[in-house]
C-alpha cells in the first residue's frame, strides 16, 4: 500500500526555516502542463530534491516531503504524473477519490522523464544554474528513480523507496544510487531489489542499499511510531548522499 492523503512523513533530524511553500503549474518540453509543489529553505541552495511520487501523484503527504526537504536546507519540488492524461488539480494535489487507477497505466517513461528535466530547469532558475538535483522517489516514483540513475537527464544522485525492479529494466547506474529498502514490503521480495542493485552497479557508480528488517511498504511516515529509528536513519543516509552531492 502506498502513502494514504492524511500520512505525512517524519522530520528531518536537521530543521531550518522554510521561506517558501506552495503548488504551481509547470510545462514540459513537450507543452504538458502538469502539477507541482515547491518549497524553499532560508539559506542558500547546495542541492536540489525532485520528488517523484507514489502511484497517487502528487497528494498531501508529498507537498509536506517537499517542506521536510526544504526544513533540512534543500529546495525541493513534488511533480504529480498525470498532465497528460488527466486535468489539472483544482486545488493543487490530487485528493482521495482521485482515479489513478485509469491514468496510472497511460503513463510512460519519456513522459515522467520530460517532467522530471522540467523539475530539474524549475529548481535551478529559482536557485542557480549549477546547481546539483536529486531524484528522491517512493513506490512508483522510486522504481522511476532508479531507472534515473542510468538515464540521460542532468542529476547528480537517485534515491528510491521501496519500488518495483521490474518497472526500472536493464539500465546500470552512472550516479550514485539509494536503496531505501522495506524488509517486509508485500509488493516486492527483498531479494528481487538486492538482484536490481547488483544489476545496476555494473554500471560502475556507488549503489547503496538500506535494507530495514520487518518494515512494511510505505513505513517513512510519522505515524509508524514503531518505525521512527528506521525513519531517523533514512534522513540520515538521504542528507549524507546529498552533501557529498554538494561538495562533489
Amino acid at each position: 500500500m502506498c502513502h494514504d492523503t492524511d500520512s505525512r512523513p517524519p522530520a528531518p533530524p536537521r530543521s531550518g526555516d522554510v521561506v517558501e511553500r506552495g503548488t504551481l503549474t509547470l510545462t514540459a518540453a513537450d507543452g504538458t502542463e502538469f502539477a507541482a509543489a515547491y518549497a524553499a529553505p532560508g539559506g542558500p541552495a547546495r542541492v536540489g530534491v525532485v520528488v517523484l511520487p507514489d502511484i497517487r501523484g502528487l497528494h498531501p503527504y508529498y507537498v509536506a516531503l517537499a517542506a521536510r526537504f526544504a526544513e533540512a536546507g534543500l529546495p525541493a519540488l513534488a511533480v504529480d504524473y498525470f498532465g497528460r492524461t488527466a486535468e489539472l488539480p483544482p486545488t493543487g494535489t490530487r485528493e482521495q477519490d482521485f482515479d489513478w487507477q485509469t491514468h496510472i497505466p497511460q503513463t510512460t517513461p519519456e513522459g515522467v522523464d520530460a517532467d522530471v528535466a522540467a523539475a530539474v530547469a524549475y529548481l535551478r532558475e529559482r536557485t542557480r544554474p549549477d546547481l546539483p538535483v536529486v531524484t528522491v522517489g517512493f513506490c512508483f516514483g522510486g522504481s522511476h528513480s532508479w531507472r534515473l540513475a542510468g538515464g540521460d537527464l542532468d542529476l547528480a544522485a537517485c534515491i528510491g523507496f521501496y519500488g518495483r525492479p521490474a518497472m526500472v529494466g536493464e539500465v546500470t547506474a552512472t550516479r550514485p544510487t539509494l536503496m531505501v529498502i522495506a524488509g517486509a514490503d508485500s509488493a516486492t521480495p527483498v531479494e528481487d531489489q538486492l538482484t536490481l542493485a547488483e544489476r545496476l552497479r555494473a554500471g560502475g557508480a556507488e549503489v547503496e542499499t538500506a535494507v530495514y528488517d520487518g518494515a512494511p511498504h510505505s513505513f517513512f511516515d510519522r505515524a509508524y511510531g514503531d518505525w521512527a529509528g528506521a525513519c531517523a536513519d533514512v534522513w540520515q543516509r538521504v542528507l549524507a548522499l546529498t552533501d557529498r552531492v554538494a561538495t562533489a
